[in-house]
């Protein structure tokens, strides 16, 4: 139960000052009826505005295809970013909707949007080990020898001091390959590659957990349940 007031604040859907004056005009009923005291208290679902349902009262957790040049920060001195992609309503939800990890601005690919921050650090746990599958064109053409070198545990990025944990390397063309892996560290596949000198060109993240971008048109996203990673925790 929570306070009207409040409840549409935290939604995204004005301000607490201005939830005070909706309520007071008559547009929020609770249980069918309206409720013109914006400190009483009432359960989500049975709270409606102007006829309508609240909008994602229990949370929001969305797969989106990142396109390359958005940022996956909400501090604006790192210029456009992917929540600009969304409805000005989810982008004033408190707690914030926020990324679960990061691609940089020159990686695309599958991203999870949530404001759900226990759902944030349950996926980001190094303990939990989800799985996540890049796809890398690269600058030269690839030799057999990197697949067991990823796989064997013992490559050294520079500055670091622990070896990348085993990571399962697939070369699709020459130029191409497929990268499983369940850690994530700082531009981890482009460090991986430029570690036996070979840039990353361009990097698409295909794969988290057991979600797939599919044919997911960049720039849009699709809604997932939000105990849709239960089977991974």
């Amino acid at each position: 139960m929570r306070r009207l007031d409040q409840l549409l604040a935290n939604l995204g859907y004005c301000s607490r000052r201005e939830a005070r004056a909706w309520i007071q005009a008559g547009r929020v009923t609770v249980r069918g009826k309206v409720e013109d005291d914006f400190g009483a208290k009432a359960g989500p679902a049975d709270v409606q505005v102007d006829g309508a349902p609240l909008d994602h009262p229990t949370g929001l957790l969305l797969l989106l295809h990142k396109p390359v040049g958005l940022a996956c920060s909400h501090d604006a001195r790192e210029g456009p970013n992917v929540y600009g992609l969304l409805p000005p309503r989810w982008r004033e939800r408190n707690p914030p909707v926020t990324s679960i990890g990061r691609l940089d601005k020159d990686t695309s690919g599958l991203l999870l949007l949530t404001d759900q921050s226990e759902l944030v650090h349950r996926l980001t746990s190094p303990r939990h080990k989800v799985p996540k599958v890049y796809r890398a064109t690269v600058g030269a053409d690839l030799p057999a020898e990197l697949i067991p070198l990823f796989a064997s545990g013992t490559l050294l990025l520079k500055d670091e001091k622990a070896p990348c944990a085993p990571a399962d390397l697939k070369i699709i063309s020459p130029r191409e390959a497929e990268l499983t892996l369940t850690e994530g560290r700082y531009h981890q596949v482009r460090r991986m590659f430029a570690s036996q000198g070979h840039e990353v060109l361009a990097l698409l993240r295909a794969k988290f957990g057991h979600f797939e971008l599919g044919d997911l048109p960049a720039g849009r996203w699709r809604e997932l349940p939000l105990d849709a990673f239960n089977s991974n925790s």
